[in-house]
């Protein structure tokens, strides 16, 4: 519920500068960041979920050279990279789902200018622990339980009604509730989305063989299936399948699912074994109009909800981060409101090209690759292979894909805001 005017709060209350809603990666890291390069700026996470659901979160994540650049600001990467796993190589393939054998496409190495890889899988409960820590050392305070049931926005403030009945007030609100955000619908910002029939399983393995730190992505005819390198003789896997199929396979026995499995994923690394659970999650494309409203501002999932099929979902999300810590900061040290719709259409500015092209590229290339329509597939291959075959090309997708290519935030270029 919407509210477009509250009343001016005093200037010598203890309301906050900033309430995060949202606990998650990116509500998370958008509190250390401001935080940590301003101190004074007191900042509130709310999450809805009870405490600890964030820290048993089995998933893992793919994160870019230039968010771990971030993570390295914040003091929290040596922390984290004893549980990361490089991603050393990347190969593509397309193929039936029955096919015996499947011609590599594309391939890239994973090394990135300065030697480090292009991206690492990284555990969720690594991450989301590192962050909390950093949240309990800096003072942040992080709030479980409570959803944010009303919003409310005036000329020097925002009011957000909890569901345990509290009323908070401060200078500027942050939407990181994810793809079905309440907040951004509450601010009254509409959004372009539509749904792809897709859901995307989500597991860990076990095989005999080690990965040796190569990721693959297999262009399937129900979606891209990959399979990404973890600690030890184990992998993350996304495999996208029509909802219906999905649905079915999680809810199968592992001699089912395992069977399904192993004809998409092979035997070159042995005997395979699910050792994490099953969840499928829908799959679709959600722009949202506009990332900044009076008092408010949107990052992560909240803004943007795009196909895994290049992995660059969460991502986006630390870019966001990255440019909205900037913007808040800068401002900040200027003496700016930093809730002001002047200041904070710098960050949209900023974030709405990038987020669009990327929702735009990943709808292309589900759509392009998630079919069996011969003609197209001769189209598409030779495409890969031209790839394949010129290193600078090679380069800046690379490049593009860790984030490093072209100016960025600070934070994600390892500088200090």
């Amino acid at each position: 519920m919407y509210r477009p005017e509250v009343e001016t709060k005093d200037e010598d209350s203890d309301m906050p500068d900033m309430i995060i809603v949202g606990g998650g990666y990116v509500g998370l890291a958008a509190a250390v960041a401001v935080k940590q390069a301003a101190p004074h700026l007191s900042v509130e996470v709310i999450e809805a979920a009870p405490a600890g659901v964030w820290r048993n979160d089995p998933r893992a994540s793919a994160i870019i050279a230039a968010a771990t650049r971030m993570f390295e600001v914040f003091g929290l990467w040596d922390e984290i990279e004893p549980e990361a796993q490089p991603i050393n190589r990347m190969i593509v393939t397309d193929s039936k789902t029955g096919d015996p054998v499947r011609p590599l496409f594309l391939t890239f190495d994973g090394a990135i200018e300065d030697g480090r890889p292009f991206a690492h899988m990284i555990p969720n409960t690594a991450m989301v622990g590192a962050l909390l820590g950093a949240c309990e050392r800096l003072g942040i305070s992080v709030r479980n339980g409570v959803r944010a049931t009303e919003f409310s926005a005036g000329s020097a403030s925002a009011k957000l009604m909890l569901s345990d009945g509290e009323t908070l007030e401060a200078r500027l609100v942050v939407a990181c509730d994810g793809v079905r955000s309440k907040l951004r619908d509450m601010a009254g910002i509409k959004t372009v989305k539509w749904q792809y029939g897709q859901s995307g399983i989500v597991t860990t393995v076990e095989h005999e063989r080690p990965h040796e730190g190569t990721a693959e992505e297999h262009f399937l005819p129900a979606g891209p299936f990959a399979i990404l390198p973890l600690k030890g003789n184990r992998s993350s896997l996304v495999w996208t399948e029509r909802t219906e199929d999905a649905d079915r396979l999680v809810a199968s026995d592992d001699l089912v699912f395992e069977d399904e499995l192993e004809r998409r994923f092979g035997h070159k690394l042995g005997a395979l074994k699910v050792v994490g659970k099953k969840q499928a999650f829908p799959l679709g494309l959600t722009l949202a109009r506009a990332f900044v409203a009076p008092r408010l501002a949107l990052a992560g999932d909240a803004a943007h909800g795009i196909h895994p099929i290049s992995g660059q979902g969460l991502n986006l999300g630390f870019k966001d981060v990255a440019a909205l810590a900037e913007t808040v900061v800068e401002a900040d040290r200027l003496g700016l409101d930093i809730g002001a719709l002047d200041v904070l259409d710098r960050y949209q500015t900023w974030r709405r090209f990038d987020t669009f092209r990327m929702g735009v590229t990943t709808d292309v290339l589900n759509r392009l690759f998630s079919n069996d329509f011969g003609p197209l597939r001769v189209l598409r291959d030779m495409g890969l292979g031209v790839v394949d075959r010129i290193p600078a090309l090679k380069s800046y997708f690379i490049s593009e894909a860790a984030g490093t290519s072209g100016p960025a935030p600070r934070l994600l270029a390892g500088q200090v805001l």
